[in-house]
């Protein structure tokens, strides 16, 4: 009885150990720019620590037009602080700051 109260102890603390990233990041189009490939369309993305995932939380058109030629996601790679969380192949963004 008592390995198994350990063991699901256990295994509820590992779940709640999401770990925030805050950070400045770049940001754009993960399809035109950081060549991601499991969605199809054009779709908001960030680097963190060189590896690009797909952003839950925020849209690719909640920045501006992402095909204006100057600014666009899909035209550029843009900076911004964000903060959230990865869960599997996915950015759960909280914040994202475009820095200009």
């Amino acid at each position: 009885m008592k390995k198994i109260i350990v063991l699901s102890l256990l295994i509820f603390a590992s779940c709640g150990n999401k770990k925030e990233i805050k950070q400045v990041a770049e940001i754009s189009c993960g399809q035109c720019q950081f060549e991601l490939d499991s969605e199809s369309g054009c779709s908001l993305a960030v680097r963190v620590n060189d590896k690009a995932y797909f952003v839950d939380g925020f849209g690719i058109d909640d920045f501006g037009d992402a095909h204006n030629i100057n600014t666009g996601f899909c035209n550029v790679i843009r900076t911004g602080k964000v903060s959230g969380t990865i869960e599997g192949d996915r950015f759960l963004a909280s914040s994202i700051k475009l820095v200009e």
